[in-house]
């Protein structure tokens, strides 16, 4: 079996294409290695809007960023490492939240994306049988 995660665009692309090296969830993690990472199913056009314009004023916009219609979505876009799981990070991908409770960032290395995999995610970690990825 492998460990995947599943992530909502344009987060999904971020990472596996190596911009974002942060994942930052509301809960810790233990688990550190490799993980498929899912794109998940849910991502509106207002979402996408806001994020990328938020992405933008702060300057982590990518130039190859895809637009709405060309982000892949249910299912595997890559693969990625966590390597910690930490409440405070140099990352400029790291938030912090105002009202004081801990986002726990899992630190995020060896990103790479693969060839679109059509998958059912789920939340939380999960399990995918190895004879699901391609080689």
């Amino acid at each position: 079996m492998i460990p995947a995660l599943s992530i909502r665009q344009p987060w999904a692309w971020l990472i596996v294409n190596d911009y974002k090296d942060i994942e930052n969830r509301d809960w810790p993690t233990n688990f550190r290695g490799q993980l498929l990472v899912h794109a998940g199913v849910t991502m509106s056009r207002r979402y996408y809007d806001s994020t990328v314009g938020e992405l933008d004023l702060s300057g982590l916009l990518p130039a190859d960023m895809p637009a709405y219609e060309d982000l892949q979505r249910g299912g595997f876009v890559g693969w990625t490492r966590v390597v910690d799981c930490v409440t405070s990070h140099p990352s400029r991908w790291k938030i912090e939240n105002p009202s004081g409770d801990p986002v726990y960032g899992f630190v995020l290395r060896e990103s790479r994306p693969m060839p679109f995999v059509p998958w059912k995610g789920r939340l939380g970690f999960f399990n995918v049988p190895k004879e699901a990825i391609p080689s």
